[in-house]
């Protein structure tokens, strides 16, 4: 049911968005494009993704390792899973399906997927704040904006950093949670503390994964970047590491699917600076893509997950 309101507010906010901005000049855009920069933005989706599944398959113990082609396989299942299942429940799943391969333990894989989540957050983060500190023509909405980032790092890096600041929060967190959910705060807390105790054992190995987090985040602001460059547009690119993490973090709001619609309202507002609402839309559009492509390059490896899938709505109480 949530997943069909999601699907309705962003098919509302889509047809308020075409409806203002004139439809066929969206078309005209289009029509328009730069087809070597199409290419090449589009394209980067598949050493993303590669990346990621190399980072996957490093977070794994070396005695248990995940195979590159598995981790591959995993992040684009999870790409589909995360495009039906409510709350990104496809990285959850990709915990489970690491369980029942046999290399983690059922709470420490976990762990490493809240890990890996909790990294592309900070990273994501890290280049917002990097850009809105820079950002030139900031009103007091921006100011606002820069000293939420600057704090949700702050709070993030404490949480990765700090046993003793992470247990409060949780507790904290945990007081003000409906009773629906405080048992799933109790888990995520036995999962964080379980990541931190075999995260810091190897502080360089950590060291690598944090600084492949940010290239790989660096990386889809870039391809983001890229396809401004399809569009014909131009936006400085230290503007443009301020206000694509922002549009980002707009989608990730619970409110639309997969982001549609707050992603692309956001993306309107804020190049409205440096291209007209056509341009923007046009752009909302693909950063879309970003999400759809992965997704349609999982749909051939779901099918042998569906059985792990169904074993887990049976087994969900025990996770």
């Amino acid at each position: 049911m949530k997943k069909l309101i999601s699907i309705a507010v962003s098919l509302t906010i889509l047809i308020v968005i075409y409806w203002k901005i004139d439809f066929p000049r969206l078309i005209e855009v289009f029509q328009n494009t730069d087809k070597l920069w199409m290419a090449i933005s589009l394209g980067m989706v598949v050493p993303l993704t590669m990346l990621t599944a190399w980072r996957l398959q490093q977070l794994t113990p070396s005695r248990t390792r995940l195979g590159f082609g598995e981790a591959n396989r995993l992040i684009l299942t999870a790409s589909v899973l995360n495009m039906v299942l409510p709350s990104k429940m496809g990285d959850i799943v990709k915990a489970y399906f690491i369980r029942e391969r046999g290399h983690l333990e059922g709470s420490l894989s976990l762990s490493l997927v809240v890990f890996e989540k909790a990294c592309d957050m900070l990273s994501l983060l890290l280049w917002c704040a990097f850009g809105l500190t820079l950002y030139p023509e900031k009103d007091w909405l921006f100011w606002i904006m820069t000293a939420s980032v600057v704090f949700g790092l702050i709070i993030g890096l404490l949480l990765i950093t700090s046993r003793q600041f992470a247990n409060l929060l949780f507790q904290f967190v945990g007081k003000l949670a409906p009773k629906k959910i405080r048992l799933k705060i109790a888990k995520l807390r036995d999962s964080w503390t379980e990541m931190h105790k075999y995260f810091w054992r190897d502080k360089r190995h950590l060291l690598k994964i944090t600084l492949t987090s940010i290239i790989i985040w660096f990386g889809h602001l870039l391809q983001i970047w890229f396809f401004t460059l399809t569009l014909k547009a131009w936006v400085p690119f230290l503007a443009h590491l301020a206000l694509a993490p922002l549009a980002i973090l707009a989608g990730l709001l619970p409110l639309t699917f997969a982001g549609v619609g707050t992603r692309d309202a956001a993306l309107i507002a804020f190049y409205q600076p440096y291209m007209n609402a056509p341009t923007a839309a046009a752009l909302g559009l693909l950063c879309t893509s970003r999400y759809l492509l992965p997704a349609l390059g999982g749909i051939p490896f779901l099918g042998q997950y569906l059985t792990t899938i169904q074993n887990m709505r049976k087994t969900q109480n025990k996770f």
